[in-house]
């Protein structure tokens, strides 16, 4: 009880802490400030703002009307990108493209148009954003096939702002009911329609149920009744006029093996929402007249960006003073965009202006910056004086302000007076601050400052062989969503290496990048020996590299656009002692239509006080669409340079809500100190495995409708080429940024989690055994290896989720459980059950530790025998009986057939029957 009770604190927590990157406030009912971004590669088009507005106006009031009389879109913000032409727009603040609740963006895919929302998080958990493609908002033909925008807004705003999961499943689209029957994955069952093939001619349209599963075959699709009566559920089908509010109680379908039920339990989905904070906050609202939406317009700028770098005495401890040069000329070289305004500020004790906003275009102008990087360490730590000089810096564009613009700021150092002294000053400007925590002694209030004006939050070790402050500067690109434009770190890697050894590795270059490619090798002592080799076997040395002795490090851009395939790369220390050397490598995009993989980390939370567990993600896309079937692997390091890796799992196990989405996850227990610690991602494909997929939780393409007793079909959904779907080999990595445990006692104890659920369990009937598959869950969570498992049978679905202990225990104790992650089988043949066309079986399953903790009870999965008969002749239309045949023959021949299939089935079933018998049973039970 104690566990649950500290996971149920824990999930509680993320509900407000998944997405803090929103803006999105609740005052009163009303949603505040929904961000609306469109993105830079999108044609000027005024109708796509037209029908943002539209359909924001027409979701409010059936928002309203779902959450009976609670919630409704107050005001909303659209940000125009800079691509196009100026038109009094408004200036943005904070409000970026990277951190939009919804961005509007071409898929990567033709004719892939499907609204969905990019979900991490656990059942009640926010979602990342949502995403429309211009064609959905432009295309009325689409009207026919999702419904009116104004309601596909509603169903992916449940996913975003209250983490419920559709009701419909496109992998089992169909299942066998507890009563025998075959019916569409949907919520309610009520919802009317027929099962047809999506393409058929004539007769053939009526659907055949395969022998071998019992469901329907494949084509099949259900077409739903128009004119039906019920009004739920708008996570199944929020297209049909009469359907207005989610799935409860009483109409919830607790049978289909959609998501839903899978991640939240069995509960409806207005169940999770009534228990969302939002609903909990906000009564009903007895005025049912509701405003409509402010929404007001927004252009981005050309990004504006000053370093704000502590140059106070500590920094003069472990190198601080050159890894910041380092790193700081990464982002100057190679991270900031062409065309970007870039200023530079130090301080100590007080603030100095380095540079002024320099616009860049040129290579040179980029060096000349640099240059004006120099090792200081001298006097105390003032950080509100280091940002208001970077405000200073920060208006010296056209319009003299600080809105929209950014600092990245650096300190090593405590300052009692931060943020106290200067906190309305940032809160006012506008600016967002993204920070760097260097060193353990940091100030704590760092972390708050970019919470508070949506900047990102990075920390970097005094570890020689790590390269913490390089990859933070690294991952600070513009928020304009133009992936294009920016820099793809490839490759991160640092250790210390003895005499006469060497620092080797592979770095791919794969078919979206290898534009701007640098090479950049640092070094603690003297450079290293460098041998770096191209796909086509030229030799780059120490002397095709520009070496600096001031910064130490050694540079090499390799002109026009790099070769495709591996780089090998080895750096060998000559020296008669050890030292510390790191290589990092960054590309652009080689085709600006063909979106390059990027890799996206973060944790779940940015704060969590032991013994919580925290959850790392890794998303891995191309173009927006999921990257599955490679290798990720995280790195978490903490204040005291102690790291942990951890290989993240896209199995649908765990943490991880739904295997092969592109997201990548794993629970992270092992807290060594309070602190700060930071996460680093490192994904690399292995040839011709890395896939695309579509997104799982999208809108669903409806086949067609009946409409007065008429079948109209819809388009089929557009087939696409396999040979898209194909990723060329690739390596990436990327900072996921840092977060800070607390209440970590000097003395750990052992076996603190239970292990987690299962909630992949699935069964089938072969012969006459039940045959199981799950993925393994571990001795702690999802790590580890559990000790046994508890197998509970039953006939009816309800006493396995309300009173497992007493449901029919199957004896599992032959199985000695693997290590998580891996698949688990077994088979069994239930006693006292005859397995007979027409059993259906429910089953579920409980993993136990060495402390005989218990996990949750899985999901519930169902073994059923359905043999369908045979398919009824099919009967062609009426002849004349001047063709031979007249209708007393015709009805011989069909009795006579009925009579010879009747004696074949009955003589198959007789022969199946004593191979049953037969068979020897790997266990009974």
């Amino acid at each position: 009880m104690a566990r649950r009770a500290i996971l149920c604190s824990f999930l509680l927590f993320s509900v407000f802490s998944i997405s803090s990157s929103s803006l999105v406030t609740l005052n009163n009912g009303g949603y505040q400030d929904i961000v609306i971004a469109i993105h830079p590669g999108i044609p000027e088009n005024p109708k796509i703002i037209e029908n943002v507005q539209n359909m924001l106006k027409d979701a409010t009031s059936y928002l309203f009307f779902a959450t009976k009389n609670r919630l409704f879109i107050q005001s909303a913000k659209i940000l125009i990108p800079i691509t196009w032409k100026k038109n009094n727009y408004l200036k943005t603040r904070t409000e970026t493209y990277d951190k939009a609740d919804v961005i509007i963006a071409k898929s990567h895919l033709k004719n892939g148009n499907d609204p969905y929302t990019l979900q991490y998080g656990q059942c009640g958990e926010k979602g990342v954003y949502i995403h429309l493609t211009p064609d959905f908002l432009l295309d009325d033909k689409l009207l026919s096939v999702y419904g009116p925008r104004g309601r596909v807004f509603v169903h992916e705003w449940a996913h975003l702002r209250w983490g419920v999961f559709d009701e419909y499943n496109s992998l089992s689209p169909f299942y066998i009911a507890n009563s025998g029957d075959v019916e569409s994955t949907r919520c309610p069952v009520g919802l009317t329609g027929v099962y047809m093939k999506e393409q058929c001619k004539g007769n053939k349209c009526q659907c055949q149920r395969d022998q071998n599963t019992g469901l329907y075959e494949d084509g099949c699709v259900f077409v739903p009744d128009k004119k039906v009566a019920s009004k739920q559920s708008i996570m199944y089908l929020q297209a049909i006029p009469s359907v207005s509010e989610f799935c409860d109680a009483q109409s919830h379908n607790t049978e289909a093996p959609n998501l839903q039920n899978r991640m939240c339990n069995y509960r409806s989905t207005w169940d999770v929402i009534m228990n969302s904070t939002d609903i909990k906050t906000t009564p009903a609202i007895t005025d049912a007249y509701i405003p409509e939406p402010n929404i007001t317009l927004h252009q981005v700028s050309d990004r504006v960006v000053t370093l704000v770098s502590d140059v106070s005495g500590s920094m003069g401890a472990s190198d601080r003073d050159l890894r910041l040069i380092q790193a700081a000329e990464v982002f100057i070289m190679q991270i900031v965009e062409d065309g970007s305004f870039v200023g530079l500020v130090e301080f100590h004790s007080s603030a100095t202006i380095i540079s002024n906003l320099v616009q860049i275009f040129t290579e040179e102008q980029r060096k000349q910056l640099s240059r004006l990087l120099v090792r200081k360490a001298n006097g105390g730590t003032n950080i509100c004086d280091g940002i208001r000089k970077g405000f200073e810096v920060n208006k010296g564009t056209r319009d003299k302000t600080t809105y929209g613009t950014e600092i990245v700021l650096l300190s090593d150092g405590e300052d009692s007076n931060f943020p106290r002294t200067c906190y309305n000053e940032i809160i006012n400007s506008g600016a967002i601050i993204h920070v760097i925590a260097l060193g353990e002694s940091a100030a704590a209030a760092l972390e708050e400052i970019a919470t508070k004006t949506g900047g990102l939050k990075f920390f970097a070790t005094d570890s020689f062989d790590a390269t913490g402050l390089i990859d933070a500067f690294s991952s600070i690109p513009s928020g304009s969503g133009d992936i294009s434009k920016q820099s793809i770190q490839l490759e991160s890697s640092a250790a210390t290496i003895s005499s006469g050894n060497c620092l080797n590795g592979t770095v791919f270059i794969d078919n979206t990048v290898g534009n701007d490619t640098f090479f950049l090798v640092t070094w603690q002592s003297a450079v290293p020996i460098i041998n770096l080799e191209d796909p086509n076997g030229k030799l780059y040395k120490a002397a095709d590299f520009t070496s600096d002795s001031a910064t130490k490090s050694s540079r090499l851009q390799i002109p026009g656009t790099a070769e495709r395939g591996p780089w090998q790369y080895s750096l060998c220390n000559s020296l008669s002692s050890s030292q510390a050397m790191g290589i990092t490598v960054t590309s652009k995009a080689v085709d600006e239509n063909v979106p390059p993989v990027v890799v996206n980390a973060h944790m779940n939370q940015d704060t969590i006080a032991y013994p919580n567990p925290i959850v790392v993600y890794a998303s891995v896309s191309q173009g927006l669409l999921p990257v599955v079937n490679v290798k990720v692997t995280a790195i978490i390091e903490a204040v005291n340079g102690k790291s942990e890796t951890l290989e993240l799992l896209d199995n649908g196990a765990g943490p991880d809500i739904a295997k092969n989405d592109g997201i990548y996850s794993k629970y992270f227990t092992s807290f060594s100190v309070n602190g700060r610690y930071n996460l680093k991602v490192r994904v690399q494909s292995s040839q011709k495995n890395a896939r695309l997929v579509l997104h799982r939780n999208r809108a669903l393409y409806i086949p067609g409708y009946i409409e007065d007793g008429v079948v109209t079909m819809n388009p089929p959904r557009p087939v696409i080429d396999e040979e898209q779907l194909v990723v060329d080999t690739f390596s990436r990595t990327a900072s996921g940024g840092s977060f800070v445990i607390s209440d970590v006692p000097v003395q750990l104890p052992t076996d603190i989690y239970q292990p987690e659920r299962i909630t992949d369990l699935e069964a089938q009937i072969v012969d006459e055994s039940i045959v199981l598959s799950w993925t393994a869950t571990g001795d702690e969570l999802d790590q580890g290896t559990a000790t046994s498992y508890d197998l509970r049978m039953s006939l009816n679905p309800k006493d396995l989720r309300e009173n497992f202990d007493e449901s029919t225990q199957v004896n599992i104790s032959s199985i000695s459980p693997q290590e998580a992650g891996n698949i688990e089988t077994f088979s069994c043949v239930p006693e006292n059950v005859v397995i007979e066309n027409g059993t259906i079986l429910f089953l579920a399953l409980v993993a136990v530790d060495k402390a005989d903790k218990r996990s949750d009870v899985s999901n519930i999965a169902q073994a059923a025998l359905v043999i369908p008969p045979p398919p009824a002749p099919t009967t062609g239309p009426s002849k004349d009986t001047s063709d031979g045949l007249n209708i007393t023959t015709v009805t011989l021949l069909v009795c006579s057939s009925v009579i010879i299939i009747c004696i074949i089935i009955s003589i198959t079933t007789c022969v199946i029957s004593c191979q049953r018998k037969n068979k020897n049973p790997e266990l009974r039970v």
